[in-house]
């Protein structure tokens, strides 16, 4: 079994925030989840702990994916199936944990979405799709389909975001041209890691896919050794004590 650690997060229907509220994990041969600090927030802005987990401060052990994230697996049933095991770089030996950190259990029914969390190595590494490809204008819709794998993107800050700070544009270099942006859970780490032999590279094209998972890019860097991913008290566990 996977031994990924993801976290669990929900998006602010008003603000559009994205706030972390919990990790899901495999750990002594079962499925785990406990909620992190951000649930506490969440709370105060609307979010309902999910159903029979309203005890923030337990952890969850089950040994079957939970129902709440099992429903945003593929059904190795559909017709489908083969193409999106392609698309997100998936194989026979691929589990639910890996399946739900490329797809990040996005749904159009709720706002919960999934995101790896980067081990600790020599260089910080991590696989994510393009966001936001469906808003861009067409010309820059084409370029993403042009666009090759090992190409280098390149990545700039969106200063006048208003609905986040931290926002990172992905751009090509010549002529520069929008192809997407860095998932908001991840951009505040990759800012602090650009100084530090950061590589941002296409690592898959699927030209057959939904716009979601069209362009799979992996940005890399040296671990610096102060860096710690998702640093703040937001991301924290909860204490069971």
């Amino acid at each position: 079994m996977s031994d990924i650690k993801l976290i669990v997060a929900w998006q602010n229907p008003k603000s559009r925030e994205w706030i972390p509220i919990g990790n899901l994990y495999y750990e002594d041969e079962c499925y785990k989840f406990r909620y992190i600090q951000g649930i506490i927030k969440a709370k105060e802005v609307g979010f309902i702990p999910f159903t029979k987990m309203n005890d923030i401060k337990a952890v969850y052990a089950s040994d079957e994916m939970f129902p709440q994230f099992a429903n945003r697996l593929l059904a190795k049933s559909r017709p489908e199936y083969e193409r999106y095991q392609r698309w997100l770089r998936l194989d026979k030996n691929s589990t639910p944990l890996d399946e739900l950190a490329k797809n990040n259990g996005v749904r159009v029914t709720d706002s919960i979405e999934l995101y790896v969390i980067p081990k600790k190595q020599d260089r910080y590494i991590v696989e994510f799709f393009s966001h936001g490809i469906s808003h861009l204008i067409p010309s820059y819709q084409e370029r993403v389909k042009k666009l090759e794998v090992g190409e280098k993107l390149y990545l700039m800050q969106d200063l006048q975001n208003q609905y986040d700070n931290n926002a990172l544009i992905m751009r090509t270099k010549d002529p520069v041209e929008i192809v997407g942006y860095v998932p908001r859970i991840y951009a505040p780490d990759f800012s602090k890691l650009l100084q530090h032999n950061a590589e941002l590279k296409v690592k898959q094209i699927n030209h057959d896919s939904l716009m979601q998972f069209q362009l799979l890019c992996e940005f890399s860097a040296d671990w610096t050794k102060d860096f710690k991913p998702f640093d703040t008290e937001s991301f924290e566990v909860i204490s069971t004590l």
